[in-house]
């Protein structure tokens, strides 16, 4: 697997910036980036990262995983999050969960037709003192109401 010039001078770069035997803490950043030029985090970007960093490509895929910002296949151009973890939930969340789905016309984990939008439901976003929280791409937008996600929505691409 190869990335490009720039990608590659980030990860040489990272990769000195952690004392030998630490290495292995650039994986998060390293598959943002990848995740970035490569439109999502295929089995092969799994498999460089994890010889690159001498781990198992199974402790790269645990870390996957656990992180909602990081995906298996390709997202929307942008990637709505909506969080219905406790805090958001008593406050509206669910609500704007399905307001965000019945507007966009997709559902959890899905990508509409044109590739512009993709949603998900995630858990804690860790906004709880500003629920609801919604995060698009690696935008964050906190007291969010219905009608500030369609303004949101209507700013950055076409919806109905």
């Amino acid at each position: 697997m190869t990335f490009s010039p720039e990608l590659e001078a980030k990860f040489s770069k990272m990769l000195t910036i952690y004392p030998a035997g630490r290495q292995r803490s650039a994986l998060i950043p390293m598959l943002m980036y990848a995740q970035d030029e490569v439109g999502a985090i295929t089995p092969e970007v799994m498999n460089e990262l994890a010889s690159r960093l001498n781990i198992t490509p199974l402790q790269v895929d645990e870390v996957i995983g656990y992180y909602s910002m990081l995906h298996k296949k390709p997202q929307g151009k942008f990637h709505v999050q909506v969080c219905t973890n406790i805090s958001c939930l008593l406050v509206g969340g669910e609500e704007l969960y399905h307001h965000a789905a019945k507007k966009l016309g997709i559902g959890h984990k899905q990508t509409a037709a044109d590739g512009v939008f993709s949603l998900e439901e995630v858990e804690c976003m860790g906004a709880c003192s500003w629920a609801p929280a919604i995060q698009i791409n690696y935008d964050f937008h906190h007291n969010v109401t219905p009608e500030k996600l369609d303004q949101l929505l209507n700013s950055i691409g076409k919806v109905q």
